[in-house]
């Protein structure tokens, strides 16, 4: 039971126990606070109202001599996210902070999440300058040596054999180009 008579959740039970037996050894568990994260995204959204709103006010949110502007709905879906934005935020800055703020994530489980998003979004970057073939190799490649242990040598030609494997494929047996990349490192083979 909780201090306010109600039945907490399994998974939280289990979550308040273990933070009890980390207390009696001194130690805590460390990580982004859900009330953090509450603001964060609060934020976040709040910002994204606000390059809808501009950017509508740019194009013309009035009714014109026929109709609505190029702007005009974009521009209220813009001002609803602000405002419910702002609401969340309010919400959130109202609430007490409970003695134990529940964490939102883990430190740890952060440190993995980020080491497969970081590298997914330089792959998606890098897919922009070198194309989707050199990028791919390369993501393959880092993946494998970093997180999957394996040695340089056997990284890389995992990494350069698929994406050989999906040039031929689509390149040259389909017939179906894909995004070379604003350099093109592909050039000297005539694609």
């Amino acid at each position: 039971m909780h201090a306010g008579g109600t039945q907490l959740p399994s998974h939280e039970h289990e979550r308040l126990q273990m933070d009890d037996r980390l207390e009696r050894a001194g130690q805590t568990r460390s990580g982004i606070s859900r009330r953090s994260a509450e603001i964060a995204v609060a934020g976040v959204l709040f910002l994204l109202g606000a390059l809808v709103v501009s950017d509508s006010l740019r194009l013309g949110a009035s009714w014109g001599s026929d109709g609505p502007e190029a702007g005009y709905f974009p521009f209220y879906v813009g001002l609803i996210i602000c405002i419910s934005s702002a609401g969340l935020l309010v919400q959130v800055l109202r609430n007490r902070v409970p003695v134990r703020d529940p964490l939102f994530v883990e430190t740890e489980s952060l440190r993995r999440v980020l080491s497969v998003l970081v590298p997914a979004a330089i792959f998606v970057l890098a897919i922009q300058l070198i194309g989707l073939y050199v990028a791919a190799a390369f993501y393959i490649a880092s993946f494998m040596f970093w997180l999957g242990r394996y040695s340089v040598a056997k990284s890389v030609l995992v990494g350069v054999l698929i994406s050989a494997v999906a040039f031929v494929t689509f390149e040259i047996w389909f017939q179906v180009p894909l995004y070379k990349g604003a350099f093109n490192p592909l050039a000297f083979l005539g694609y």
